[in-house]
């Protein structure tokens, strides 16, 4: 790698392809596809049954659309010009896809917590998401335009200082670089919210497992099984659990020598078919019951169909070998801390799959409600995880130089996002049309 003024010469140079003030503008191209269309083609090779539980949950809200479509911002940011600046992106950057989580040691971190649309790319198509996602979730608030824009802006300023800052450390500095969890708590200034957050703090720290053996698991005839709830988590059929136990056995065989000592602990209860997010519904996801010295000692796995990223179509291509390990690269190189159990493999059909802990230790925060000053506070934190993310796969003294020490890219990415966000609008209510029309089934409440 060149030293560090040719880096931010690199950076600069790209002002001249794509200045900073050029992120302001959002106009749909006449041959923008129709939204719909798009989730729709998404849905192919899905699990048709639960579709309809996909496209009820983004018609709650606007920012439920959002969130489940990102295929649709991929286009969009795609007709954009690109600064050439490229990192690993994660692809799906909302502010609910932010989270706080424990690390193997116990350690409470705050960082991303969606991997699964992760790409390299140009950072900005990101820092853009999150933006993106602010505006939605003010608006959705009842903030004004200007605490909108405001709250857009907080995002991406906290990008730009945070990766000017850590364009002037040292590598292994940044490479270890963790934002604590107790960051959280003080940007919550009202009484309740905060001992609401500092509540969720606590409970982080308690035995992630116990939690869900109660929550998620029963005893059926003197053994432990995992509850059902259909359609959201039921039996996984015979030919179902027989795949999944031969993917387990050949998922085992991927991890490193000692965490296969470590999984060899366990042993294998149960399985169920599990649905879990927004734009990932019907995607095929199973939740995996072991135990280890006892049955109160449980471990979840959940194992995950991996797509194609909806980045892929707009970018060069990428290194990996399929899907799965897409996912479980991008991950290790975006997380602080990766979970020890991470791992990927080929599974029936040649479909690719990975695997990891389920996290009931994981919270995100409850941007529903928030006050202009506390949206705006979480947004920049956001806005100074995804830096720290960023930064370990891209060139941070280039996109560092890039940005500049000026509020000109947070100010244009807040036009952006506030732009964005009446598209997002506009785009819910398409979705709804759609479904009052019959031309897509919904199934709300779910």
């Amino acid at each position: 790698m060149s030293n560090p003024e040719d880096r931010a010469r690199r950076g600069k140079e790209a002002r001249k392809h794509v200045p900073r003030s050029a992120h302001a503008g959002w106009l749909p191209s006449v041959e923008r596809p129709d939204p719909v269309a798009v989730l729709e083609r998404q849905g192919r090779d899905r699990l048709t049954e639960l579709l309809p539980v996909r496209y009820g949950r983004m018609a709650a809200s606007p920012l439920a659309f959002l969130r489940g479509a990102a295929g649709v911002m991929a286009a969009d940011l795609a007709a954009q010009p690109r600064t050439g600046l490229t990192v690993q992106l994660c692809g799906n950057a909302h502010l609910l896809n932010f989270a706080v989580h424990a690390c193997p040691e116990g350690r409470l971190l705050f960082e991303l917590a969606d991997y699964d649309e992760t790409f390299p790319g140009p950072f900005e198509w990101d820092v853009k998401r999150l933006a993106a996602s602010v505006a939605v979730a003010a608006g959705e608030n009842g903030h004004s335009k200007a605490e909108t824009r405001a709250a857009a802006r907080a995002a991406a300023a906290g990008y730009r200082t945070a990766m000017r800052r850590l364009a002037g450390l040292g590598e292994l500095v940044v490479w270890y670089e963790r934002i604590d969890a107790a960051t959280l708590a003080p940007l919550l200034r009202s009484g309740r919210r905060r001992a609401r957050a500092e509540s969720t703090l606590t409970r982080g720290r308690r035995h992630a497992g116990l939690r869900a053996l109660g929550t998620l698991t029963e005893v059926v005839d003197g053994q432990r099984r995992i509850i059902h709830h259909p359609p959201l988590l039921e039996p996984a059929g015979a030919p179902d659990a027989a795949s999944v136990r031969k993917s387990f056995s050949d998922y085992r065989s991927t991890l490193p020598e000692e965490r296969r000592h470590l999984l060899d602990r366990y042993r294998f209860l149960d399985t169920a078919r599990e649905v879990v997010g927004v734009g990932s519904v019907g995607v095929r996801c199973f939740l995996v019951l072991l135990a280890g010295r006892d049955a109160d000692d449980p471990l979840f796995l959940r194992i995950r169909e991996a797509r194609r990223s909806v980045l892929e179509e707009h970018l060069p291509t990428g290194p990996y070998i399929h899907p799965g390990q897409r996912v479980v690269a991008g991950q290790r190189l975006l997380q602080g801390a990766a979970d020890v159990f991470l791992g990927s493999m080929t599974g029936p059909q040649g479909r690719a799959f990975y695997w990891r802990q389920l996290r009931e230790d994981k919270r995100s925060a409850d941007v529903a409600g928030m006050g202009p000053a506390a949206l705006s506070g979480y947004a920049r934190l956001c806005g100074t995880a995804l830096a720290r993310a960023h930064a370990r796969s891209g060139d941070r003294i280039a996109i560092a130089a890039y940005l500049g020490g000026a509020d000109t890219f947070d100010r244009a990415v807040a036009d952006f996002a506030v732009a964005y966000a009446d598209q997002t609008a506009g785009d819910h209510g398409t979705l709804g049309a759609a479904i009052a029309a019959g031309l897509v089934r919904a199934a709300p409440g779910l």
